[in-house]
């Protein structure tokens, strides 16, 4: 005996626009990032923003010197960072031929493997160089949005809560929490971009490699960027050693080692704990997940992704309880 099963319509329609939303949210995936951040960066500036309104400031006037002071600030530092860089790179591209060859002599490397390195490693740079340039309009665009999620914040709330019909001051408290812990979260990677920094100057100091400074700037930038942003940042001070002598090089690598080791198995994991309340095995993961997800940017944004939902479930467990 056959079994026959009928598929109503709103069944179909429903399956329809469930892949529907699945495909639309799949290309627009970069542009719902591009506005978690900027909700992030809203975060961590309101509560200057308000600071500033209690001198009477007019709130858009308050922005915009908050964007000032923070875009000037980190000018000096890149001014600062990258200007010995780029004098110290050119003297060691005059040198550094001849580190190689003496480095090959002592090692009996093979120089066709050395030079097929350097030149991918050229490669990589041109096109995270490319990469860099070409996602300018996406930073204008975020800092744009940015801008205007500050000067509509408490409007944005209102709206947002009024769609949840009888219970628009639990909403209203939800998004304030939600807030407040993206706001704790920046402010933490700032501190950890600050610790690294001084972590590596400390290090470069020790080991008596030229320029500590700037490369330790360089290493606070680039503590933001999961995996990668280290290695980047290590390039440079390992060159700078193998200028000098092989074992230096040698040293510096150890060094940028363990202050990332440091940095991926203690450092970020309390310092998230400190500032989101997330249990560090918790980061860890998290971190480990957005990585393989979705990459260096899913890596970078799984940390206030978790905070998210966290505070989402917490508040959906608490109206279950009442």
């Amino acid at each position: 005996m056959t079994r026959r099963s009928d598929i109503s319509y709103k069944t179909i329609i429903f399956i329809t626009l469930f892949f529907l939303s699945l495909w639309i949210f799949y290309h627009i995936l970069d542009l719902i990032l591009i506005l978690f951040v900027a909700i992030i960066f809203m975060s961590a500036m309101s509560p200057l923003v308000m600071h500033l309104q209690r001198f009477k400031m007019p709130k858009a006037i308050s922005i915009f010197i908050i964007y000032f002071l923070t875009f000037g600030i980190l000018g000096i530092l890149l001014t600062i960072s990258f200007s010995p860089l780029i004098e110290e790179t050119t003297k060691l591209a005059v040198t550094l031929p001849a580190v190689l060859a003496d480095l090959l002599k002592v090692n009996n490397l093979d120089s066709n493997v050395i030079q097929q390195e350097v030149g991918n490693l050229s490669k990589n740079l041109l096109s995270t160089t490319r990469a860099i340039f070409e996602n300018i309009i996406s930073i204008v665009f975020l800092l744009v949005l940015s801008f205007y999620l500050l000067l509509e914040r408490e409007n944005l709330e209102k709206r947002v809560s009024v769609l949840f019909v009888g219970q628009e001051d639990r909403i209203q408290k939800l998004l304030r929490e939600i807030e407040n812990k993206l706001g704790a979260w920046l402010r933490g990677q700032l501190f950890l971009s600050l610790l690294i920094g001084v972590l590596v100057y400390l290090g470069l100091i020790l080991l008596q490699i030229p320029y500590a400074l700037p490369l330790a700037i360089l290493a606070g930038f680039t503590e933001v960027i999961p995996v990668i942003g280290p290695i980047i940042s290590a390039i440079p001070a390992i060159l700078l050693g193998l200028s000098i002598s092989p074992v230096l090089a040698l040293g510096v690598t150890a060094m940028y080692f363990v202050v990332q080791q440091l940095e991926n198995n203690v450092i970020v994991p309390q310092v998230m704990k400190k500032a989101v309340g997330l249990n560090p095995l918790v980061v860890i993961l998290a971190i480990a997940v957005g990585g393989r997800l979705l990459g260096i940017g899913g890596a970078l944004l799984a940390v206030p992704i978790v905070v998210v939902a966290q505070v989402i479930i917490a508040d959906f467990l608490r109206d279950k309880k009442t």
